[in-house]
């Protein structure tokens, strides 16, 4: 549904966008995240036509958005991070104007209006003017206004800002609900917004692509991602020795603080193996009893705080690393 290839966008010497390829299949919703700075809402003006791109390419249901812009736009419905709203109008008034823009056909427009404030919740309010509105209630208006003509796609830019808990709620099922007839883009700050609606989640940081995977399978992208904390009752010489004959682990860290007659510590195994069964065993046989154990998984704000940050010197909490291929 959405091709996006080689793309580059250049303001003087400052690079926003740097080579930046991925694909959105029809019906899929897609987190497209990013720290402040990091191209997001440049990349989301490019696929809509609104800005020029330097290089590359972006196609939208077989339509080249440089090529043909007039086709390609007609299959895209946008919410910009700031709704598009004329504060003069009243709700309904606005939402004729947009249908009126996007040529939405006479005799469908009342009844397609009337469905989208539904859906929308701002049926209430159809008769005042925007500019009386809470924050919340523009947001929703702005979404209205990307859904009127029920374009394939639709490209929100931090849907949710200003709402409520509830009304982030309410918003978080209509996207669901939408994605059966929509291929969607969804940036937003709320991670844990996109982890509960998103089939496919990339990560960009200055201007390029740094991960795209699903939500799932992120974690897998992270070295060290793959935890078990352990509080065994024994010495360290004798852990070591256990631990060192497991294909399964991969590395392990000693904790800094230990109590008397007892070790922390955290094991790092490979791929997505349950190595638990196995740690308990090996463990039992040499008869060093396990008094804790519990896996570690790396939440979406841990994996995009990793994967995004800057490369500094990070403080050293362990006080030993061992590789488990390296003895």
């Amino acid at each position: 549904m959405i091709e996006v290839k080689n793309l580059v966008k250049q303001y003087g010497n400052h690079l926003a966008v740097d080579n930046l390829s991925f694909t959105v299949e029809k019906g899929q919703i897609l987190g497209f995240l990013g720290p402040n700075g990091a191209g997001k809402s440049t990349t989301m003006n490019i696929l809509t036509g609104y800005i020029s791109a330097t290089e590359g390419t972006v196609v939208v249901d077989g339509h080249d958005i440089f090529d043909e812009p007039e086709e390609a736009k007609k299959c895209i419905g946008y919410l910009p991070e700031l709704p598009p709203l004329y504060p003069d109008l009243t709700v309904r008034e606005y939402l004729n104007f947009v249908a009126d823009l996007k040529q939405v056909k006479r005799s469908e427009k009342a009844q397609m209006i009337d469905k989208i404030m539904n859906m929308t919740k701002v049926t209430d309010v159809a008769g005042r003017l925007i500019k009386h509105l809470s924050k919340g209630y523009k947001q929703r208006v702005g979404l209205a206004q990307a859904i009127i003509g029920f374009p394939e796609v639709l490209i929100l830019d931090e849907p949710t800002v200003g709402l409520d808990p509830m009304q982030i709620t309410w918003i978080r099922d209509l996207i669901k609900d939408l994605k059966k007839n929509h291929t969607i883009i969804l940036s937003s700050h709320i991670l844990s917004e996109v982890s509960a609606v998103c089939d496919q989640i990339i990560i960009i940081n200055k201007g390029r692509l740094i991960v795209s995977d699903s939500a799932d399978n992120l974690s897998k992208h992270i070295t060290g991602s793959n935890q078990l904390h352990l509080q065994v009752k024994g010495d360290k010489e004798a852990i070591q020795n256990i631990l060192q004959t497991m294909e399964a682990v991969s590395s392990f860290e000693f904790d800094k603080e230990t109590i008397d007659g007892f070790t922390s510590l955290t094991v790092y195994y490979r791929d997505n193996q349950d190595v638990r069964e196995e740690i308990f065993y090996a463990f039992s046989d040499a008869r060093c009893a396990i008094i804790e154990m519990h896996s570690t998984h790396m939440s979406l704000e841990d994996i995009f705080l990793e994967v995004t940050q800057d490369s500094k010197t990070k403080e050293d909490n362990k006080e030993v690393t061992v590789n488990a291929g390296d003895l």
